[in-house]
């Protein structure tokens, strides 16, 4: 091995450096992919220039990033599929709710990571609804689009939510984003019997893309908020706002809570 690195010129350790430095930018890479990918979801018209600008990575300059993402597919016109990576991502699931009546909570979950922006940098929101109550279940605010940090932490937050209850069947719907296929998620939601499902389009995840659009056009926007710590804050007082007060037209005009405790019956029961 050490005389590999002599015929080629460097040190072991500069090699290393170099693997290591490689890996970081494809990091990099592959989040700022992530973060167009939430941008383009809410503007689909916005140009490479202007997402630059938008996002403004510290590590690449704007000629470099419109390159990389032209070479990526990214440009304006016939845009059918924003969720692409160094590597094209493609669906992992069946969409499982198409058509799909539900009847009571707890069979079909649906979710999202959105993005809001403070003080021109960009924070990610995750929400798991349940799609007949309309009741966020579990939700995260992170400063990163990794799952540990969005899609697992929501989805603990909705099974402490439903605590007791037997979720052996439960489909969990997404857009087929990277968080909801990731080996540590998968490996949650089938530990606990739940059915993966997934869609191409935002539209087929509808009730998830508006509670996105709720929480940030009916509560945050209208609150000064000037650091993380307060959007956490923030995401916590819009979500109990929401749940608790809101009332829903399709849900006989109470909010999801109180839809849940007067109109449900008891759901999924554990043995």
């Amino acid at each position: 091995m050490n005389t590999i690195y002599r015929v080629a010129g460097v040190s072991k350790q500069a090699y290393h450096q170099h693997v290591r430095k490689e890996n970081l930018e494809q990091e990099k890479l592959h989040e700022l992919v992530l973060q167009l990918d939430l941008l383009r979801k809410e503007h689909p018209g916005c140009g490479l220039e202007k997402a630059y600008y938008s996002l403004l990575p510290d590590w690449l300059g704007r000629d470099r990033f419109i390159d990389i993402f032209m070479e990526l597919g990214y440009r304006v016109q016939k845009v059918r599929n924003f969720r692409r990576t160094t590597i094209p991502v493609h669906v992992k699931y069946p969409n499982l709710i198409e058509g799909l009546l539900v009847w009571d909570k707890n069979r079909i979950w649906q979710s999202d990571i959105t993005y809001f922006e403070v003080n021109r940098k960009f924070y990610y929101l995750t929400f798991i609804l349940d799609a007949y109550s309309r009741l966020i279940v579990g939700y995260s605010v992170s400063k990163r689009l990794f799952t540990e940090q969005t899609t697992l932490t929501a989805l603990e937050m909705a099974i402490s939510c439903r605590k007791g209850i037997d979720l052996t069947g439960t489909i969990l719907h997404s857009d087929g984003g990277g968080q909801y296929y990731d080996k540590e998620f998968l490996k949650k939601t089938q530990s606990l019997g739940m059915v993966n499902s997934m869609c191409e389009y935002p539209w087929d995840n509808g009730k998830a893309e508006r509670i996105n659009g709720v929480v940030k056009n009916n509560y945050l926007r209208h609150r000064s908020i000037g650091s993380f710590s307060e959007l956490v804050k923030e995401v916590d007082r819009s979500v109990k706002l929401y749940n608790e007060e809101k009332p829903h037209k399709a849900l006989k005009r109470v909010s999801p809570l109180t839809f849940e405790k007067m109109y449900i019956q008891p759901g999924k029961t554990s043995d």
